[in-house]
């Protein structure tokens, strides 16, 4: 028996050394990005100063949208509209500021729109009995129509404007970093001290186990949509903010940029207990230094897709080698 256990304990020591490694992974990669672009910076001699910018700039939405996604992949689902949602709330946001000259009111309506957004789709997940991403490819395209559709009524072209002057005092570092911190606290707060968080993680690990001991999956999945609205009704608000002419390109990438990150900070994509808040800030400035770095050298949009799509698999490979022979039956 003494032996048995000797052997044992190296085993879990190793195992918990893997473990530890393998987390360390998107802080890892996200180190060699920023020395990758210190040096391509350097090399290139741009101004870093206009380039952490854009990298904020950037990274900022990305980050707000995916801190909200989070609740949805701790389910074991994904959303694929998160962009074409981001897109319609800075329209009709921007349209109810034409209307009551109130930046107040722009920001009430962005967040209002995005959460009746994906409150419409859960509830069509919910009622209809389907799969949430089936409900969310029917949503993007839905969307993505009724932003043409906005634009139209607008009657000014093919985009939708506020003027510039009115959102200035909210384009600058402190605004957007405020409240990316502030809801990044909101988030933490309901994903690791609530009920609500621990019965999400709970389902994403085992939804058959957990559906036995009463857990409702569409009541927690409406929960995490409406949760997930908040973050996209502020990514829409940083939009306009940072953009005052939204059009039907605005926020096309994010909501690849948000799975993208999600999957780069480390999060499994099978969701449950392994998923953390703190993967979509990781990620979220991974994709910006990446996308700054592929700037700099001037790659082409193809060739950054390409680049994006082999980290992404290598990423999935390493972050799924700790847990994939840990996971339950679903």
């Amino acid at each position: 028996m003494k032996q048995e256990k000797a052997l044992k304990a190296p085993s879990q020591a190793k195992v918990l050394m893997k473990r530890r490694i393998l987390n360390l992974v998107p802080i890892i990669g996200l180190l060699v990005l920023i020395a990758v672009y210190v040096f391509v910076g350097y090399w290139e001699d741009i101004r870093f100063d206009k380039g952490i910018q854009a990298i904020i700039n950037s990274s900022v939405v990305c980050a707000v949208v995916a801190t909200g996604a989070i609740f949805i992949y701790t389910l074991g689902s994904f959303d694929i509209s998160l962009g074409a949602a981001t897109l319609v709330s800075a329209m009709i946001g921007a349209m109810a500021y034409n209307a009551t000259g109130s930046i107040v009111v722009m920001m009430l309506v962005c967040i209002l729109v995005a959460v009746g957004i994906e409150l419409i789709s859960s509830l069509l997940a919910a009622f209809l009995d389907l799969p949430v991403f089936i409900t969310t490819v029917a949503m993007m395209s839905i969307l993505n129509a009724f932003a043409l559709v906005l634009i139209q009524i607008n009657g000014t072209g093919d985009s939708i404007s506020i003027p510039s002057e009115a959102v200035d005092p909210f384009d600058n570092m402190a605004f957007k970093l405020a409240v990316l911190i502030l809801y990044l606290i909101f988030a933490v707060f309901m994903f690791n001290y609530t009920k609500i968080g621990r019965s999400q993680k709970f389902l994403g690990g085992n939804s058959l186990c957990a559906k036995l001991t009463g857990i409702s999956m569409k009541k927690m999945a409406i929960v995490a949509f409406v949760l997930c609205g908040v973050g996209i009704g502020l990514g829409a608000i940083l939009t306009v903010t940072y953009a005052p002419t939204v059009s039907r390109n605005t926020a096309s990438g994010v909501g690849m940029n948000v799975i993208l990150a999600i999957v780069f900070g480390g999060m499994p994509v099978s969701g449950g207990a392994k998923s953390k808040i703190s993967a979509a800030v990781i990620g979220a400035i991974s994709i910006s230094v990446l996308d700054q770095i592929m700037s700099i050298l001037q790659l082409g949009s193809g060739v950054g897709q390409m680049v994006k799509a082999v980290i992404f698999l290598a990423v999935v490979v390493l972050t799924s080698l700790g847990y994939r022979q840990k996971m339950l039956a679903r």
